[in-house]
């Protein structure tokens, strides 16, 4: 699971809204077929930025750009 290592309630709730914000931009870009492992990718990845981006639209910001560059 992407976010098990959060225990912090707020991290917790900071992930999962940036999760849901990330996949809104991204999704449209998915094949439906793949949206489900994709979808976990890009949680993994927030789950990587956590801890260094300072609120939730630069973790949303970085997300998206990890997201892209690493399929290029």
């Amino acid at each position: 699971m992407p976010f098990s290592s959060l225990t912090d309630p707020v991290e917790l709730a900071r992930a999962q809204a940036a999760l849901d914000a990330a996949w809104e931009v991204i999704k449209s870009m998915v094949p439906e077929e793949l949206r489900e492992r994709e979808r976990t990718r890009l949680a993994y990845i927030i789950a990587a930025f956590i801890a260094v981006a300072e609120d939730e639209d630069e973790l949303v910001r970085r997300a998206i750009n990890r997201y892209r560059n690493s399929n290029t």
